[in-house]
């Protein structure tokens, strides 16, 4: 069947001052460093922060982003990088055997915990564009001995998957880095079986951002001046063609988000929310 290509919204004022790829670059940059950190085992920025790697993890960090104790010790030691700002995994409720897709992967903290849920009868596939990151993964699958999940290399606007291919898609504060979100929602429905779901922790803002907030590099590799209004999210998982939207937002990350860029303001802009709609079937 032929997809709809929902119209693009003016969204991303800080895109929309800078070249595409310039803004790209940038994040696959500050990624880049965080993934060089933690091979080396060094700190790179806060490590209380969507954009930093401590040499040492603060677990209660981890905890408050919604992980047990136990999913952060299941986990290959070194692949939670606290790169999120929640738990994907929560809201997933995955199923053995099922194929799930993690949009923007990281160092595949969130893709090996899914591993475990899927079992060896399913199948994880990471995506990121930070080539620095995709080996950091491999080597924890390589080393931990992950059968069921494979990293490929892709911007999650343009995916390297087939048609109807994943059961379930996760991602966990990534979307809002993206600088065209309509196309990366249009590329999860594509890829999505009928019935498939998204289930997806971002942040999303709960009013304006200050010009000198939006067009700030720093804030919006932090997952900051990226974030668009619910509104709009609603808008463009609509026009892609989900169904049973669900956007909730999470209040009390204002506590950790005020930690990402100390003194910057962000947790009155925006906040961490859970991200869920559905792939309708078609009536045959």
């Amino acid at each position: 069947m032929d997809y709809y290509q929902p119209p693009q919204i003016e969204h991303v004022r800080y895109v929309e001052a800078k070249d595409v790829e310039e803004v790209k670059n940038e994040v696959r940059g500050a990624y880049g460093s965080v993934a060089e950190a933690n091979q080396q085992k060094k700190s790179c920025g806060n490590g209380r922060s969507c954009c930093g790697v401590s040499a040492k993890p603060d677990p209660t960090y981890s905890q408050e982003l919604g992980y047990s104790k136990e999913e952060l010790e299941s986990a290959p030691a070194g692949s939670n990088m606290g790169l999120g700002c929640g738990n994907p995994q929560a809201i997933a409720a995955l199923k053995t055997g099922e194929i799930v897709l993690d949009l923007g992967a990281g160092g595949g903290f969130d893709a090996f915990l899914a591993a475990r849920k899927v079992g060896p009868t399913g199948k994880v596939y990471g995506v990121d564009m930070t080539p620095a990151m995709l080996s950091t993964a491999r080597a924890y699958a390589s080393g931990e001995g992950y059968r069921n999940v494979e990293f490929l290399l892709g911007e999650i606007e343009h995916l390297p998957l087939p048609n109807n291919a994943v059961d379930v898609i996760i991602s966990n504060c990534v979307v809002n880095l993206s600088t065209d979100k309509a196309q990366v929602f249009s590329e999860s429905f594509r890829v999505l079986k009928e019935g498939g779901r998204i289930a997806i922790s971002d942040v999303v803002a709960n009013q304006p951002l200050p010009k000198e907030m939006v067009n700030n590099e720093e804030l919006y590799c932090n997952c900051i001046s990226g974030a668009i209004p619910i509104s709009d999210l609603k808008k463009m998982l609509a026009e892609a063609g989900f169904i049973d939207i669900v956007i909730e937002p999470q209040e009390n990350s204002r506590m950790f988000i005020k930690d990402w860029v100390p003194g910057a303001g962000a947790e009155d802009y925006v906040v961490s929310a859970k991200i869920k709609a559905i792939k309708p079937k078609v009536n045959s």
